[in-house]
């Protein structure tokens, strides 16, 4: 399941669009007031649907605003007379786009398509096991609920998860949190680990694995 945002002018389009991607099992918000929207908020979904024509903001300025801050994919929703326009869209950090009318087929062939391929390195904003990371504002939300972490616990959390599949013991990461000169015990990661643990299991979730003897791993 993908967390999908869709902004259009038209609620009649984003209603289709809503339709046709929930029934492919994805979360999808929809906004027809780009302005009010909140820029921080555009960190939480794994796909961004973007009007082109829109009365406040155009999609190109738009996606020109948000590309700083987002790493996922964005995919412009255009007129048919507008499609030789779409190169200098792609040129201001569009992956792609859809020409209207489209077909539900298309747009959730497309909208797969982008998701199953997005590995883009990741350096604003990421998702795992069902967590979304804000990485500029050291932030994780679980379905679009901020998660309170300490600096330390954002971190850990951080480095496991961008390295997931990887085993590290807890004398690594207490250098790649602290640094060679850190002057707390090594005892702290552990700790920490502990707390991490109990926050996630509020909501279900339980991705760093102990590796006996050695340390811990964040599971994809």
């Amino acid at each position: 399941m993908a967390h999908i945002l869709a902004i259009d002018d038209e609620e009649g389009i984003l209603s289709i669009i809503k339709s046709a991607l929930e029934k492919e099992g994805h979360n999808v918000v929809t906004v027809t007031d780009a302005i009010s929207f909140p820029k921080e908020d555009y960190v939480k979904y794994d796909l961004i649907l973007l009007d082109v024509m829109m009365p406040e903001i155009d999609g190109f300025s738009l996606c020109k605003e948000i590309r700083a801050l987002v790493d996922c994919p964005i995919i412009f929703l255009t007129a048919k007379t507008m499609e030789q326009d779409i190169v200098m869209g792609l040129s201001l950090g569009g992956d792609d786009y859809i020409v209207k009318p489209f077909g539900i087929s298309e747009l959730r062939a497309r909208v797969a398509a982008h998701l199953r391929r997005e590995h883009r390195e990741k350096q604003n904003a990421f998702s795992i096991s069902d967590l979304k990371f804000n990485m500029t504002a050291k932030e994780v939300y679980y379905n679009n609920e901020l998660i309170y972490f300490t600096k330390s616990e954002y971190s850990i959390c951080e480095y496991l998860a961008t390295n997931h599949g990887q085993v590290f013991s807890k004398e690594r990461i207490y250098e790649n949190i602290y640094g060679f000169d850190g002057n707390s015990d090594i005892a702290t990661i552990v700790e920490h680990i502990k707390n991490i643990r109990s926050k996630l299991k509020t909501i279900g979730l339980n991705p760093i694995e102990t590796v006996w003897g050695i340390g811990y791993k964040w599971k994809a």
